[in-house]
């Protein structure tokens, strides 16, 4: 019987070792991919870019290891650095907008009762459930009306008041027992102090797993700003990448892996926060 055990335990591990492996592969890849010359990625992958004969090929460890792509991306690359500082103005003010307006919306749904409450929330859910490609045409008659279109106010004010954030926000405030808030009450606090005091610190891992998750989105979102800007110093990082040409593509597995890079540092930190958020929102939908 322990031997079965024991077999079955080696299996699971071995699967999920392969699961992990093939997870990954494309970022083993990319890192690689970063580290060869122009003439190894040709050889190895021409037969598909260029359409040369024979069968594409690659190897994990470069044959002749370079730095070149590294140093020109760092170096002589100031667009990179032109859109990579337009991805974090509009990452960062579009999540610091979300705590501000998005917390208070989320904890006045959660704790207060009002008329027309069920109604709103469903409103919310509706609203988070429609792709962009639903809600374009509306956002770019509304933003050339206010005069924002080809600017980061395109991109940065619906993002703003996505109703994602307050959905997710909201299964954390909503946990937090009203016994807790009862009590504070009695002690003399008031709304805001409970808010500041009691809600921000219970629903933490809400707040984090939501701005970790529209970090992700923001900083990775393409469909709206190639809709809403035109001017090529506008564009965020995300719209940068797909124009490096095949010919430099090495240059461009660089650009992609620096890009990567902060989005995993903030997916590491907020990743247990991430995991109870998801937690709490596959609640929500059972």
């Amino acid at each position: 019987m322990k031997s079965i055990v024991y077999t079955g335990k080696i299996i699971k591990a071995v699967l999920l070792g392969l699961c992990a492996i093939i997870t990954i592969s494309p970022l083993l890849f990319l890192l690689s991919g970063s580290f060869m010359d122009q003439l190894e990625i040709s050889k190895l992958i021409g037969p598909v870019t260029k359409g040369t004969e024979g069968m594409a090929d690659w190897h994990w460890i470069p044959h002749y290891p370079t730095m070149q792509n590294m140093i020109e991306l760092l170096l002589d690359s100031p667009e990179f650095y032109q859109m990579f500082w337009n991805s974090v103005k509009i990452t960062v003010i579009i999540l610091v907008g979300q705590l501000i307006f998005g917390m208070p919306s989320a904890w006045g749904l959660a704790r207060y009762e009002f008329p027309g409450k069920k109604q709103i929330y469903f409103i919310y859910i509706i609203l988070m459930m429609l792709p962009f490609q639903v809600t374009m045409l509306s956002e770019y008659l509304v933003l050339d009306k206010i005069k924002l279109l080809d600017s980061h106010g395109a991109i940065i004010l619906p993002g703003i008041f996505s109703t994602f954030s307050v959905f997710l926000m909201y299964r954390f405030f909503a946990a937090i027992p009203q016994e807790v808030l009862e009590a504070a009450r009695m002690d003399g606090a008031n709304e805001w102090q409970i808010f500041c005091r009691i809600g921000v610190p219970l629903g933490y891992a809400g707040i984090v797993s939501a701005m970790v998750l529209q970090f992700l989105e923001c900083w990775n979102q393409i469909e709206r700003p190639m809709a809403f800007l035109k001017t090529k110093g506008l564009w965020p990082l995300s719209l940068y990448l797909p124009e490096i040409s095949m010919e430099k593509a090495g240059f461009a597995m660089c650009a992609a892996l620096m890009a990567l890079l902060p989005a995993l540092f903030v997916f590491l930190y907020g990743q247990d926060y991430l995991e109870q958020g998801i937690t709490a929102t596959m609640k929500e939908k059972r």
